[in-house]
C-alpha cells in the first residue's frame, strides 16, 4: 500500500504553524489513489481536527506527536452523540463517519491539549458553542483498528466508536489527569464486535465504559460482543462501566485477565428508571482489584446526568413495568481478588418492581482497608456513606455466592434487603464476632438462605 508523508505536503515538524491542511492534503491524495498509509514521521506537528476517509491508515512513526489545537474556532460541528444523545458536538480530534477498513497505529503520541477545554467545563460551558471534542471518535464505520498509540489529555472522552462493527483496540495508553473532567478511556457506544485488549488506561473518568444511548436517542442500537482483556487500569472513576447510557441495551460481554489500582469502582453497571434496555449475558473473570472504594456494583438507582433529580429516578416504591424499565440480568463474575476495599464488597441494588437477577459470585476474594474513610459504594439517593461493609443487597432474585470469602469486614458479610432464591456456598467470614452475624436477613427478605458450608470464624 502506498505511503504518504505529512512533511511532503507541507507539514513542518515543531513549528507554531497547523499543519492540518498539510495532514489533511495527505488523507485525500491517499483517499483519491483508493487508499493507503498517511505517514507522521519523527517530531511535533500542531493541528486542528484531521477527517479521515475509508481506506486509510494514519500511522505515526516513534517520535511523533500530533498536538491538537484547543481554538474551538478550528473546530466546525458535525452531527454525532455527546453522552448518549444524538446532537451537534465539536468534530472529535480524529474523526471520521460512515467509513470502512480504517486505522490509527504507531508508537507515536497524540496530545489533546485538554486544559484549556477542561477549564471551560469546569466555568460550566459557557464560553462553548458546542460541547467539547473527543480524541477519536468514528460514527458508523466498519473495520476499525486502533493500535500501539499513546493517547493524552484528551479534551473529553479519549476513545468513542459509535455504532460501529468490528472495531479492534489493542495497545492503547492513555493518561488523562485524574482532576479532568469526563476524560473516560475507551467507550464503545452501540457498537457489535469490539475487541479491546493489552491497553494501560489512566484516567479522570471512567477507564472503559460501554454504552448503547440513552432514553432520548430515536435509534436503539445495542452495544454486543465486547471482549476487554489483558488491560490495566488506574485513578478512573471505574475500571470498566457498563451504562449508564443503555436504552439500546448491552449484552454479551466478557472481561477477563485485568487489573484495576485505585478506581472508584471495580464493575460497575449503572442505570436507571426511564432509560428502558436490558444489561444481560455478562462475564467477568480473573480480575485483581487494590484500593478500590467498591469492587462491584450493580445500581438501577443512579442519579448523575439529565433527569436525575426526578422523583421516579429516587421513589423506592414499585412503577408499572413498561419500555421504560431497565433490566440487569444474567451476570457473572469469577475468580476474582479485591484488597483495601473501602466502603464494601459489593453493591446490588435493583428497582422495586424489576428485581436485578441471575447473578453469580464464584470464588472472590475480598478483603478490607483497615482504616478507609467512609464513602458511598454507589451514586444512589439514601444511601448513606459506609465503611468496611460486606455485600449489600436490596431488590434482588435468583443470587449464588460460591466459595467467596469476605475479610476484616464490619457487621454482617451479606445484607439481604427484599431479596429472593440468595443461595450462599462454601463461603468464609474471617474474624466475624459471632455466628449471627453471618447474614442479616430484613424481615422483607424472602426465600431460601443457605447457611455457609464452611464457616471459617476467627
Amino acid at each position: 500500500m502506498s505511503r504518504y508523508l505529512i512533511t511532503d505536503y507541507g507539514a513542518a515538524p515543531d513549528s507554531e504553524a497547523l499543519a492540518t491542511a498539510a495532514i489533511q492534503a495527505a488523507v485525500e491524495a491517499a483517499s483519491a489513489a483508493g487508499g493507503g498509509t498517511v505517514v507522521v514521521p519523527a517530531g511535533v506537528f500542531r493541528t486542528g481536527p484531521i477527517r479521515l476517509r475509508s481506506y486509510i491508515e494514519l500511522h505515526l512513526s516513534p517520535g511523533a506527536v500530533l498536538a491538537f489545537s484547543s481554538d474551538p474556532a478550528d473546530y466546525a460541528p458535525v452531527d454525532s452523540r455527546w453522552e448518549g444523545v444524538r446532537r451537534q458536538v465539536y468534530m472529535s480530534c480524529i474523526y471520521g463517519e460512515n467509513l470502512e477498513h480504517i486505522a490509527v497505529t504507531g508508537f507515536g503520541k497524540l496530545d489533546g491539549g485538554g486544559e484549556p477545554w477542561w477549564q471551560l467545563q469546569r466555568d460550566h460551558l459557557e464560553r462553548l458553542a458546542y460541547p467539547r471534542p473527543k480524541l477519536i471518535s468514528f460514527d458508523r464505520c466498519r473495520h476499525v483498528t486502533l493500535r500501539d498509540l499513546t493517547l493524552v489529555d484528551s479534551p473529553s472522552w479519549t476513545v468513542n466508536p459509535i455504532a460501529c462493527e468490528d472495531v479492534t483496540i489493542d495497545n492503547l495508553r492513555i493518561f488523562n489527569p485524574a482532576d479532568s473532567p469526563n476524560t473516560d478511556g475507551i467507550n464503545p457506544e452501540s457498537c457489535r464486535n469490539v475487541r479491546i485488549s493489552n491497553c494501560h488506561i489512566d484516567v479522570g473518568d471512567d477507564c472503559i465504559t460501554i454504552k448503547s444511548g440513552t432514553e432520548d436517542t430515536e435509534e436503539r442500537i445495542p452495544c454486543e460482543n465486547i471482549t476487554v482483556t489483558g488491560c490495566t487500569m488506574l485513578h478512573g472513576h471505574g475500571g470498566v462501566v457498563i451504562g449508564s447510557e443503555m436504552s439500546g441495551s448491552i449484552r454479551r460481554v466478557t472481561i477477563a485477565n485485568c487489573i484495576f489500582m485505585g478506581t472508584d469502582r471495580g464493575i460497575r453497571l449503572k442505570s436507571r428508571r426511564g432509560r428502558g434496555g436490558v444489561v444481560e449475558d455478562i462475564r467477568v473473570s480473573n480480575v485483581v482489584m487494590e484500593d478500590v472504594i467498591c469492587p462491584f456494583v450493580l445500581n438501577l438507582y443512579y442519579f448523575c446526568g439529565p433527569k436525575g433529580k426526578d422523583q421516579k429516578v429516587w421513589d423506592k416504591s414499585p412503577y408499572p413495568v413498561d419500555e421504560g424499565t431497565p433490566n440487569f440480568r444474567r451476570i457473572h463474575f469469577s475468580g476474582i481478588t479485591a484488597r483495601g476495599v473501602q466502603a464494601a464488597a459489593g453493591f446490588l441494588y435493583g428497582l422495586a418492581e424489576q428485581y436485578i437477577s441471575e447473578i453469580t459470585f464464584d470464588h472472590i476474594d475480598i478483603s478490607m482497608a483497615p482504616n478507609p474513610e467512609p464513602a458511598y459504594p454507589a451514586m444512589m439517593d439514601g444511601i448513606e456513606k459506609m465503611s468496611r461493609r460486606g455485600f449489600y443487597l436490596g431488590n434482588v432474585r435468583d443470587i449464588r455466592f460460591s466459595h467467596v470469602t469476605i475479610e476484616d469486614h464490619d457487621g454482617p458479610a451479606f445484607y439481604l434487603e427484599q431479596a429472593e432464591g440468595v443461595e450462599l456456598e462454601g463461603c468464609r467470614s474471617v474474624r466475624m464476632r459471632t455466628p449471627e452475624q453471618l447474614v442479616y436477613r430484613a424481615e422483607a427478605a424472602k426465600g431460601s438462605v443457605r447457611e455457609f458450608a464452611e464457616q471459617g470464624h476467627e
